[in-house]
């Protein structure tokens, strides 16, 4: 099973019509300050002040592509710090339904993952148009933190309006306890938000 692309690492309880590994909920989240995946590894916070820090992946895939080729080692990097997003693997509306899917599961088997290791994640929550509704929330825990962004969206009109219906969606299948937002700006969305500030040191900001 080596070359069962990490299913040799771990089968998940699942869920849904597309067997998407079913995430823990987090109830919990006390980071005091969030930086991007892509500086774990430079960053140079004490490990006191990672373990009030949050990582979070809204960044290009290529950015985070080896947390899948390698899922263990960079859960053991990962686990230094107080929580993490799940990665946020893209769902582009122009891409593939059979992309949109896979990377869809990707994101769920390495937040389940690393919950298995022990590491406290959020599921972060994502969509494509309006035909992935029936199966983008498989998976993602009722009643817990969530978290989304709207990167990429504000500037369309259109994916905008697709943003907003599928957030509203959001809301009523996972009745979430709280959102972490990373937003361009603030919108008058619904729910119990919490938006997320990044480090303003520069080495640790998203890029």
């Amino acid at each position: 099973m080596s070359r069962w692309l990490n299913l040799d690492k771990g089968i998940f309880e699942y869920e849904g019509i597309y067997d998407m590994p079913k995430l823990n909920p987090v109830t919990d989240c006390d980071a005091s300050t969030w930086i991007g995946f892509n500086y774990c590894l430079s960053t140079k916070r004490t490990e006191e002040k990672k373990q009030k820090t949050g990582v979070h992946f809204f960044l290009t895939d290529e950015q985070f592509e080896r947390c899948w080729k390698d899922p263990q080692r960079y859960g053991e990097m990962l686990s230094a710090y107080n929580c993490v997003l799940s990665p946020d693997f893209s769902m582009y509306g122009i891409f593939p339904k059979a992309m949109q899917l896979w990377n869809n599961y990707r994101k769920h088997w390495l937040g389940r993952y690393w919950q298995e290791m022990g590491l406290t994640v959020i599921p972060t929550i994502a969509w494509g148009d309006e035909d992935t509704f029936d199966w983008c929330f498989d998976g993602d825990p009722k009643n817990g933190i969530v978290a989304v962004s709207n990167i990429g969206c504000v500037k369309n009109p259109k994916n905008s309006e697709v943003f907003l219906r599928g957030y509203k969606e959001m809301l009523r299948r996972l009745n979430p306890k709280l959102v972490l937002f990373y937003a361009h700006k603030i919108y008058d969305y619904p729910g119990n938000i919490q938006y997320i500030h990044f480090s303003l040191d520069k080495r640790d900001q998203a890029v």
